[in-house]
């Protein structure tokens, strides 16, 4: 039964289970409405309260409350009041307040209030929080809850699967969709991305903070009333999430209007721009067309090919690139142009006229002149660099062939020589080692044309009418010159050694001098430790180990003391003849090779390479024999030595 000071509401039996079996919505809903009243109070400076249930009892701050958030003064009211009726008077004048504003209190009257009802206290603030708060929230013709809810579902619809607000209950509890709020309508805020989705608290402390710091929504419930409940207040939730929609709902408030009044200025200041735009870049385009052909038509000519080239690739370069630039630049200021006058005919304003010299007629104009200009400039340069190319050639054939000219001269000289039968050794010498010296000298000039040829080759020149030979082709020839020279020499100055030398007969003389130009593979007319030991042994002298030591230290020219793998330390050809004229001499005779070879043949008439190969000739050696040694008639693959000496020794 209903006292005499209490509303059909004030006893009714509460239905949800999860509230009669934890009262601790009822906390989070006092906490939650008191410090939405001392925010709202706060904004007119009146006091707050700090107890839901005593301090609306008078009415005045009730009274306060409504005036703030109602916009409008509810009139004169009992302050400070001391007697009961006073108290249900000024509560009385809030209730009929609220009910203009079109809001039924059924089973809600002043006594409850006066009397601290807890229950109908906070049913009195949750109706005035719907009305006042809530009810404005619209959202495709859906309002209040059904609108909130909707906006907050949209709002957090790209942060799927993670968040999915389906109430204002559960949805809420890990913090996530409050941060997808702030995070989608104010990214620079919080780093969603960031965020530990598995830390509730972390995230409810982090939107909370975030929001009070930087939205001035107050913070209306600590993160335990999320977090550290079976069920998150739904009322609660709802007067906290409301807030949220307000801040963002009035910052697109303040930016739609920002940009309505803005927007005629706008359109204004656009055109303005764009026909200083057209203005600015006609001006720039034809500024940079005179200037390049003025460039054109007064800078001389490259006067060689790095030059001439370099203009070249800088006029290609410009046809890839500032005249692109420029025909692009062209198109888009003629577009600019129309569009200007298209803008301004939209809003009825005045048509733009360009400045004089600044129409597009003019700009074809000078489009006009530089198409001419660059027409000409491409013949001259073209022609220029043909020039030059040409002149590349001439100089690289000039040189090259008056080189070869040379050599060949050198050459035709060379193999004249001894043709006079009055000439001696001594003449022949002198004459073949001033041609030496001729063709040493012509050696510098090598620099030149391969410096030439450089050229030619950078200036990407393949063929040259003018010249058949390449800078190989003449080092080619002129080396085979030199070598050629220095045979001539060796042989001549061998010539005069040999002519000196007695009592060998002409067979033999001729075939230690064949045997010694043979191993001599260097043509430095110098053995060195190898070559000596090949010859000894191909002319049939072998001598042990320490006795050939012995006889090439005796022998070889080394004034220097420089090392016996230098080309230049050897047993010349005079110290060789005379050591092979003494073994002649006193060693050897045709009985003793002959007996040395049937030795050696182990007593065949014949000889061959398996034989010479174990008496341990070295490979040169055998080869050496196998050429001199004429083959035994009716036996492959051997030599008959006989027939050899019969030749050697007459």
């Amino acid at each position: 039964m209903a006292t005499e000071y209490q509303s059909k509401a004030s006893v009714e039996v509460v239905d949800d289970q999860a509230r009669l079996l934890d009262k601790g919505w009822e906390r989070t809903q006092i906490k939650t409405f008191t410090n939405w009243i001392n925010n709202k109070l706060a904004m007119k400076g009146c006091k707050s309260i700090t107890n839901l249930d005593t301090d609306l009892s008078t009415g005045e701050r009730l009274i306060e409350l409504l005036e703030i958030i109602g916009g409008e003064s509810l009139g004169r009211y009992n302050k400070n009041p001391k007697l009961r009726l006073q108290r249900i008077e000024n509560v009385n004048k809030a209730l009929e307040f609220i009910k203009s504003r079109g809001v039924s209190l059924t089973n809600i009257g002043a006594e409850d209030i006066v009397d601290s009802n807890p229950k109908l206290i906070l049913g009195l603030i949750w109706t005035i929080i719907l009305r006042f708060t809530i009810a404005e929230i619209s959202e495709e013709g859906l309002n209040a809850k059904e609108g909130l809810l909707l906006w907050c579902q949209r709002q957090t619809a790209d942060y799927k699967p993670e968040v999915n607000v389906k109430d204002f209950t559960f949805s809420w509890k890990d913090g996530l969709a409050l941060c997808a709020l702030i995070h989608h309508n104010r990214p620079d805020l919080l780093d969603y991305n960031s965020l530990d989705k598995s830390d509730a608290k972390g995230n409810l402390t982090k939107a909370f903070e975030v929001a009070e710091k930087e939205l001035n929504i107050p913070k209306l419930l600590d993160v335990e009333d999320f977090v550290d409940v079976p069920k998150p207040d739904e009322r609660s939730v709802m007067t906290y999430i409301a807030q949220y929609f307000h801040a963002f709902s009035a910052q697109n408030k303040v930016s739609n209007s920002s940009r309505r009044v803005g927007k005629f200025a706008d359109v204004l200041a656009t055109c303005w721009d764009m026909e200083n735009d057209y203005e600015r870049r006609a001006t720039e385009l034809i500024q940079n067309i005179e200037a390049l052909k003025k460039e054109w038509e007064t800078a001389p000519l490259g006067d060689n090919y790095n030059d001439a080239k370099a203009q070249f690739t800088a006029f290609e370069d410009y046809k890839h690139t500032s005249k692109r630039k420029w025909m692009s630049e062209k198109r888009e200021i003629e577009n600019l142009l129309g569009n200007i006058q298209i803008k301004l005919k939209t809003y009825n304003l005045i048509p733009y006229n360009p400045p004089e010299g600044l129409y597009p007629a003019d700009i074809d104009d000078q489009w006009n002149s530089l198409i001419t200009t660059e027409a000409e400039r491409k013949r001259n340069l073209s022609n220029n660099l043909a020039e030059i190319k040409d002149q590349l050639r001439k100089s690289y054939a000039n040189s090259a062939n008056e080189l070869q000219d040379s050599i060949n001269n050198i050459s035709i000289q060379l193999s004249g020589l001894g043709e006079n039968e009055d000439s001696s050794l001594e003449d022949q010498l002198n004459e073949a080692k001033k041609y030496q010296t001729e063709a040493n000298s012509l050696e510098p000039r090598f620099k030149e044309i391969e410096d030439l040829n450089a050229k030619c080759e950078e200036a990407h020149i393949e063929d040259n009418q003018y010249c058949i030979y390449t800078p190989d082709d003449i080092k080619f020839d002129y080396e085979l010159v030199l070598n050629t020279i220095q045979k001539k020499i060796a042989f001549i100055e061998n010539q005069i050694v040999a002519r000196s030398v007695s009592n060998l007969t002409p067979q033999q003389l001729e075939e230690y001098t064949n045997a010694f130009r043979h191993f001599d593979k260097d043509d430095n007319n110098l053995l060195n430790r190898d070559e000596l030991k090949a010859v000894l042994q191909s002319i049939g002298v072998l001598l042990s180990d320490d006795e050939f030591n012995k006889t090439y230290d005796q022998l070889v020219d080394n004034p220097n003391n420089l090392s016996t793998e230098d080309p230049s330390v050897g047993v010349p050809f005079e110290k060789y003849l005379n050591y092979v004229k003494s073994i002649a001499e006193d060693k050897t005779s045709p009985d003793q090779l002959r007996e040395a070879f049937k030795v050696l043949a182990k007593d065949k008439d014949y000889v061959t390479e398996a034989d010479m190969a174990a008496g341990g000739f070295p490979p040169a050696t055998i080869e050496y024999l196998k050429q001199v040694i004429p083959p035994k008639d009716g036996v492959p693959d051997s030599y008959d030595y006989s027939a050899f000496l019969d030749i050697v020794f007459g």
